[in-house]
């Protein structure tokens, strides 16, 4: 008789446990790419989907991609989502800084902050066949007339467009005067640059990785602090004498107006993710660095970002 208790109950624990595995593995997600595909977001959002159903963290992962405005169109349309707990959205760097440009209504504080994912350095290329050979030349020519130079890269306001502008002004050239062209997706921007449409371009390495391997696209040099790992030859802003360093993160949101369980569910998905292997091998793989941070901490360091991102552009003369 007690046996029989004690395997009933045995059963019971191992089914309760069965229970919740299965409720986790049945997560659907909807991820949205504010952005038309090819460029970062769109390939973080796709990187996720790949990830979260690969580990067996989701069901399904369903990407859409939303253009425009510096991806506060998709911003807009997540926070009339209000309430969805199934609804997540990719963003970063570059939609703080557009929505201070754009004077968008919505803002990332209407939001339910899940989690940061990402940092990744910005690199500057040119055509192969560009009479501009490294960072000096550039720099020579943004200092002799700014206008003259034009650049390539994502959504005004966003990461490449301050970079664009930091250059600028560290090669002592007026940063107001740069002449910039966003894109909405990367793929544009690549056909813009190889069409010799534009000076330069910006966007994060693993963009252009396949062009500059195949001998189309020429590193001018990356924003960060040391060579990356992936791209050893390409030399740093810095190394080359221009005082430049700046790093594009990467997150996601979910709509307002979530219950306090549809913020863990979500939340839970995240760190599963940023901990599997699957995710880490998509690191590796894309150059991005690995900047996890849980929903609390991800929702003070956008808090300071947001008014770092502001001051930023206020210095280099892209808002009042």
């Amino acid at each position: 008789m007690l046996k029989s208790i004690l395997t009933r109950g045995a059963v019971t624990a191992l089914a309760l446990a069965g229970l919740t595995t299965a409720a986790f593995a049945q997560l659907e997600l909807k991820i949205m790419a504010p952005a038309a595909p090819g460029g970062g977001w769109d390939g973080t959002a796709r990187s996720m989907q790949q990830a979260l159903t690969a580990a067996g963290i989701a069901k399904s992962a369903q990407v859409t991609n939303v253009t425009g405005a510096g991806g506060t169109i998709g911003l807009a349309q997540l926070i009339g989502a209000k309430g969805d707990g199934h609804q997540l959205m990719v963003n970063g760097f570059v939609m703080v800084g557009a929505i201070l440009l754009n004077k968008s209504p919505v803002t990332l504080t209407q939001t339910t902050p899940i989690a940061r994912l990402t940092a990744e350095a910005l690199v500057v290329v040119v055509p192969t066949e560009s009479p501009v050979k490294d960072a000096k030349d550039l720099a020579a020519r943004v200092k002799a007339d700014p206008a003259k130079v034009t650049w390539a890269g994502g959504s005004a306001g966003g990461a490449d467009h301050i970079l664009a502008a930091l250059f600028a002004g560290a090669a002592g050239g007026d940063t107001t005067k740069i002449n910039y062209i966003p894109f909405s997706g990367g793929g544009e921007a690549l056909a813009a640059m190889l069409g010799g449409r534009v000076t330069a371009g910006v966007s994060g390495y693993g963009e252009f990785e396949g062009q500059i391997k195949a001998g189309k696209l020429r590193v001018i040099g990356v924003s960060s602090p040391a060579r990356l790992a992936n791209a050893p030859d390409a030399p740093t802003f810095k190394e080359q004498g221009v005082d430049l360093e700046l790093l594009n993160w990467r997150s996601v949101v979910a709509p307002p107006g979530l219950s306090a369980e549809q913020v863990k569910t979500l939340a839970d998905a995240m760190d599963k993710m940023a901990k599997s292997k699957e995710w880490t091998e998509i690191l590796k793989a894309r150059g991005w660095d690995d900047a996890y941070l849980p929903a609390a901490e991800f929702a003070t360091f956008l808090k300071a970002e947001e008014a770092r991102v502001a001051k930023v552009m206020k210095d280099v003369g892209l808002i009042k």
